[in-house]
C-alpha cells in the first residue's frame, strides 16, 4: 500500500470518531471542492452531529503528526444494511493515500463484523476512486431530487469469495 504523507510530517492514525470531531467532520464534508458547483446542494446542509456518531461506525484519520490531531479524512460504515454511507478525505492531502488507507480500514472492519460486501452510492467523481480500490459497479442509484437531481454509480466491494461468485452468477 502507497505510504500516506501528511502535512504534519508524522504517520497518518485511524481511530474511532468521537463527539468532539463532529464539527471538523462536518466542515470537511461542507468544504469539499468535489462538491463545488452542481454538486454544491447535496452538502450544503449537511451535518454530521454526536447522533450519527453515537449510531454508527465512524472512522477519522488523523495526522499524528500535528500537535492538535488534524483530520485529514473518515469514512462511516453502516452494519445493516452494509454500506460506506460517507468517505471524505481532506482537499489538501487528496492523492497522498490517506483514501485508501480509509478503505483498507473499513474492509477489515467490514469482515471483522461479518459482512460478506459493501455497497457503495458513489459521488459520480469519485467512482474511479472506488474501482481503483476493488468496488466493482453493481448498478445505478435513481436520481433524489430535489437535493440529489442526478443518478449516481452504484458499486460494491465483495469481502469474500463466495460472495463474488454469487454476484456473477445468476
Amino acid at each position: 500500500m502507497k505510504r500516506c504523507i501528511t502535512p504534519g510530517g508524522g504517520p497518518v492514525t485511524i481511530r474511532r470518531a468521537v463527539t468532539r470531531d463532529a464539527k471538523a467532520l462536518t466542515r470537511l464534508v461542507r468544504g469539499s471542492r468535489a462538491y463545488e458547483g452542481q454538486y454544491a446542494a447535496m452538502v450544503a446542509g449537511y451535518r454530521v452531529g454526536p447522533d450519527y456518531l453515537a449510531a454508527h461506525p465512524v472512522f477519522v484519520a488523523a495526522d499524528s503528526g500535528d500537535e492538535q490531531g488534524g483530520v485529514l479524512g473518515f469514512y462511516s460504515l453502516l452494519l445493516a444494511p452494509a454500506e460506506l454511507d460517507l468517505l471524505f478525505v481532506a482537499d489538501r492531502v487528496q492523492g497522498r493515500g490517506v483514501g485508501r488507507l480509509l478503505v483498507a480500514h473499513m474492509l477489515a472492519e467490514a469482515r471483522a463484523a461479518g459482512l460478506t460486501h459493501v455497497r457503495v452510492v458513489s459521488h459520480p467523481p469519485a467512482e474511479g476512486f472506488y474501482r481503483s480500490v476493488g468496488a466493482v459497479p453493481s448498478g445505478t442509484a435513481p436520481a433524489r431530487p430535489p437535493a440529489v437531481p442526478w443518478d449516481r454509480p452504484e458499486l460494491t466491494f465483495f469481502l469474500t469469495m463466495d460472495a463474488q461468485v454469487r454476484k456473477t452468477v445468476p
